[in-house]
């Protein structure tokens, strides 16, 4: 469509080719249906950094506006929200960006796109009772946090949206209604009191870790699902996974019943005991949504494989040749702790990383200017580990981005917590300070959170992991967000070379060499 093509060689140039999962995608997804064929299903991995927004969002934009005069919208729900397309992904920064980037390539052609990650609060309870029990009550859930958008009574009917993209549990409560869950979550609350904190807190986005209010109220829906003609799932292999998956297919359920052919949902009982086996359960009937279906992932872990195989047999797998290797462009280097103080020795690796920069620099300008130096990222597995990290760095002169999934900058609707990180598009920023990592901030320490999805820019050339990854899925997520779309990259990996946990290090540093390939 020649709107699209347009915008799209706004984002990427004239001189664009598509990689091999984008030149999949369009061989098979922008074939127009032919009366009475079933809705497509497909499945699209690829290594990180190649490009599959652009791979599953083309063919859903052109569908949507060619199908655009052609929808008959439903007004028997009176709900204010009633989109086209859903796109689910893991975390709010994720969905920000997929939003953002959604925006870009259809501003030609006008389709509407929405981006509603987080809860929206509203400003009184519907609960009766004195000034002083509604205090009480706010109190007992904590400050409200800002919204990516809050619908009021006079905005009702007044959003019209082709695709919205948000977390699975952010979307279940807005047809659901706020609230729909508290109860249930209260009472997985209670059994986790005692146990150990997780390290891997991007579960947090599934809403299974926030802490519920005691008594609330259930709040109107905000979104119908009768006119949902395209559902995509990014980072399947995270959606479907077990902390995800019972809300990501409840939501699926939901959709289908909405629009007259409800599918059966598999409790996660009976799902689960069979995810990491090769055989099919008993029980497993064929799931058909009434909906064009797509996943994403850049790994197939067995346990997504499993699943789609028992479950979704007729959906067409497409895969890169490189799917479970690390990007061309980006190099390996192991690195051994030097003593007790693990942190010393990250912060002399960063001012490595700005030595070799200031090198390139002296090698190469053509006058005076400052030194671009690289940004860093740095993974860690625990919240404590990466506000202690971040403590010592910035009283060692080096300003961070500490980021968990509990930050308060999270929570202010947009994504202005990794300005500076995320790639975004026109002219680099430029001013007083900005190649100062004393003044503006140069690294960024996080843990899993910030591993899926997420386009980092550039300037992030090097990646630091600094705790044992707990599986290669794992690493090539974290490594994966530098060396993106052709860019040069490097992943460093810390380890012990000699002494007790040498030999665990080791076994790291063959199965890394094995991705590389």
């Amino acid at each position: 469509m020649p709107g699209l093509l347009q915008s799209l060689q706004e984002a990427l140039g004239n001189e664009a080719r598509p990689t091999a999962i984008q030149a999949s995608s369009m061989k098979h997804l922008f074939k127009e249906p032919v009366e009475g064929d079933k809705y497509k299903e497909f499945l699209l991995a690829s290594e990180t950094g190649s490009g599959k927004s652009i791979a599953y969002l083309l063919p859903v934009l052109q569908d949507l506006k060619r199908t655009e005069s052609n929808t008959v919208t439903s007004h028997s729900s009176r709900k204010p929200l009633n989109p086209r397309a859903l796109v689910l992904a893991p975390t709010h920064e994720l969905t920000r960006q997929l939003a953002s980037f959604a925006k870009n390539l259809s501003h030609v052609i006008k389709l509407r796109v929405m981006c509603a990650s987080k809860a929206n609060t509203p400003s009184t309870a519907k609960s009766s009772g004195t000034a002083s029990k509604m205090k009480g009550k706010f109190e007992e859930v904590g400050a409200p946090s800002d919204a990516e958008f809050v619908i009021s009574k006079s905005s009702r009917g007044s959003r019209p949206v082709d695709l919205l993209v948000g977390t699975p549990m952010k979307l279940l409560e807005m047809e659901r209604g706020r609230g729909w869950n508290w109860e249930e979550r209260a009472r997985e609350r209670a059994m986790r009191i005692g146990k150990a904190e997780e390290h891997e807190d991007i579960k947090e986005e599934g809403g299974g870790n926030k802490e519920p209010p005691r008594e609330f109220w259930v709040d109107e829906p905000e979104m119908g699902l009768e006119n949902v003609q395209w559902v995509v799932v990014d980072e399947a292999d995270v959606l479907f996974d077990p902390d995800f998956q019972e809300s990501t297919r409840m939501l699926l359920a939901d959709i289908a019943a909405a629009r007259g052919q409800p599918v059966p949902v598999v409790p996660s009982s009976a799902i689960s005991p069979t995810l990491d086996s090769d055989a099919t359960p008993t029980s497993a009937q064929e799931i058909s949504y009434p909906f064009n279906f797509i996943l994403t992932s850049a790994t197939i872990p067995t346990s997504l494989s499993t699943y789609l195989s028992n479950y979704h047999p007729s959906l067409t797998r497409l895969a890169s040749p490189r799917l479970h290797h690390l990007p061309q462009t980006l190099r390996t280097e192991h690195t051994s702790w030097t003593g007790g103080n693990k942190a010393a020795d990250i912060e002399r690796r960063i001012r490595r990383v700005w030595a070799e920069d200031a090198l390139v620099h002296a090698k190469s300008a053509t006058g005076p200017g400052p030194v671009k130096l690289s940004k860093v990222l740095v993974f860690c597995n625990k919240r404590s580990k990466v506000e202690q990290l971040a403590a010592f760095l910035d009283g060692r002169g080096i300003k961070c981005v500490a980021l968990t999934g509990g930050a308060e900058a999270r929570k202010r609707g947009s994504n202005h917590h990794l300005d500076g990180f995320l790639k975004k598009d026109g002219p680099a920023p430029s001013g007083p300070g900005l190649s100062d990592p004393a003044q503006t901030p140069h690294v960024l320490v996080t843990t899993s959170l910030l591993s899926r999805g997420l386009d980092f820019s550039p300037m992030i050339k090097h990646v630091f992991i600094v705790d044992e990854p707990r599986n290669m899925i794992d690493f090539l997520h974290r490594a994966g967000r530098a060396g993106r779309a052709g860019e040069a990259g490097k992943v460093v990996v810390f380890g012990r070379s000699k002494g007790r946990g040498s030999g665990r290090a080791e076994e790291v540093k063959q199965r890394v060499r094995a991705l590389v390939g």
